[in-house]
C-alpha cells in the first residue's frame, strides 16, 4: 500500500504532476524569454505561459460538428497523463531515485512516443485537411528522431554494462556516473550527447523541426481545431514534454547531483538539476530557434537518418568493441 501511495505522489505531485508542470511552464517561459533577448526583442514575462494556460481555461471548447467526438476529447487526455506519468518514472540525482521497477529504458521507449500518438489522433479525430496533413508530418518525424533515441539507449546501456553485458536500469545507469564520472566526458559517448542533443528540438517540433505544425503551412496542423480547455492541456502537455527530454538527457549523461548526500542537501541538489535542465534547454532548443529556420519535411526526416542516427550508433559500436 505504501509504494501505491508514493507512486500516486509521485505521479500527481513530485517528481510528476505538479512540479512537472510547475518547471515545463517556468523553462518554455524561460525559452521565450531568451528567444526574444536573442533576436534583440523585450519578449513575454517568464509567466507568460501560465496566463496563456489560465485564458484558455476560461475559453469556450468547440468541437467540429464532423468530428469523433470521443477520439477528439481523448486525445489531449491520452497525452498529457502519458507525459505525467513519464516525469514521474524518471529519477533525479541527489533527490528523487525513481518508481521501484518502472525506471527503464525499455519502459521509456514505449512512454516517450505517447504525446506523438496524441497529436496523431487529434489530426485524424479533427476531419480538418490541415489536420491530416500535420498527422501525417508527425508519424514520419516520429520515426525519424526515435532511431537515433534507440540507438543512444543502447550505447549507453552497453557502455554501461561493459563486458557483464548490457544495462537498461536508469538509476543503475546514474548509479554508474556517479562512481565513474559522467557519461558526458566520456569520449566514446560524446556522439551520442550530440545525437541526443538533436532529438530534443526534433521530439518538440522546435527551431529546424518544426514541421508537423508548422503555422506557415499546415495552421498548426493537428491543434487547428482545438480551444479552450482541450487546446490548455496540449499546451500543458508540450510543458511536461519539455521536462521530460531534459531530465533524460540529464539522467544518461549528467546526471550527478551538486553534493553527495540526502538531508538539507536535496534542495540544492534540485535547484542543480533546475540549472541544468535550462542549460541544455538554451543549447538544444533556444539558440537553434533563434539561428536557423525550418526544414522541409524530408529534409527533417534525412537530417535524423544520415546524420543524427549515425552519430548514437557510432557511439554504439565503439561501446560494443570496447567493452
Amino acid at each position: 500500500m505504501t509504494d501505491i501511495a508514493e507512486a500516486v505522489f509521485a505521479i500527481l505531485i513530485f517528481p510528476g504532476g505538479l512540479f512537472a508542470l510547475a518547471l515545463g511552464l517556468f523553462l518554455k517561459g524561460a525559452d521565450r524569454k531568451a528567444l526574444a533577448r536573442l533576436q534583440r526583442r523585450v519578449g513575454p514575462p517568464l509567466y507568460q505561459p501560465v496566463l496563456d494556460i489560465i485564458k484558455l481555461l476560461t475559453k469556450e471548447t468547440l468541437i467540429p460538428t464532423t468530428a469523433n467526438e470521443t477520439a477528439f476529447l481523448l486525445a489531449p487526455v491520452l497525452g498529457l497523463t502519458g507525459m505525467l506519468v513519464t516525469a514521474a518514472v524518471l529519477p533525479i540525482g541527489g533527490v528523487y531515485g525513481g518508481v521501484p521497477g518502472l525506471g527503464d529504458l525499455l519502459v521509456l521507449l514505449y512512454l516517450l512516443p505517447i504525446p506523438a500518438m496524441g497529436l496523431m489522433l487529434a489530426g485524424g479525430a479533427s476531419s480538418s485537411p490541415y489536420g491530416a496533413l500535420g498527422f501525417s508530418r508527425e508519424m514520419c518525424m516520429m520515426f525519424a528522431y526515435e532511431m537515433p533515441l534507440i540507438a543512444t539507449f543502447l550505447a549507453v546501456a552497453v557502455r554501461v554494462g561493459g563486458a557483464s553485458g548490457s544495462l537498461l536500469s536508469l538509476p543503475a545507469i546514474m548509479d554508474y556516473q556517479y562512481r565513474t564520472g559522467p557519461l558526458l566526458f566520456d569520449p566514446v559517448m560524446l556522439p551520442a550527447a550530440l545525437a541526443l542533443l538533436f532529438f530534443i528540438p526534433g521530439t518538440m517540433g522546435h527551431g529546424l523541426f518544426d514541421i508537423p505544425e508548422a503555422e506557415p503551412e499546415v495552421i498548426e496542423g493537428p491543434l487547428l481545431e482545438y480551444s479552450g480547455p482541450l487546446l490548455a492541456m496540449f499546451h500543458l502537455m508540450s510543458a511536461v514534454k519539455l521536462v521530460v527530454v531534459l531530465e533524460l538527457a540529464v539522467a544518461l549523461f549528467f546526471p550527478n547531483p551538486l553534493v553527495a548526500g540526502g538531508g538539507g542537501w536535496v534542495l540544492a541538489n534540485l535547484a542543480w538539476h533546475v540549472c541544468k535542465c535550462l542549460v541544455l534547454l538554451m543549447l538544444s532548443v533556444t539558440c537553434f530557434r533563434a539561428a536557423t529556420g525550418r526544414l522541409r519535411l524530408d529534409q527533417g526526416f534525412k537530417f535524423f537518418v544520415k546524420f543524427t542516427s549515425p552519430l548514437a550508433l557510432a557511439s554504439l559500436g565503439m561501446a560494443f568493441i570496447l567493452r
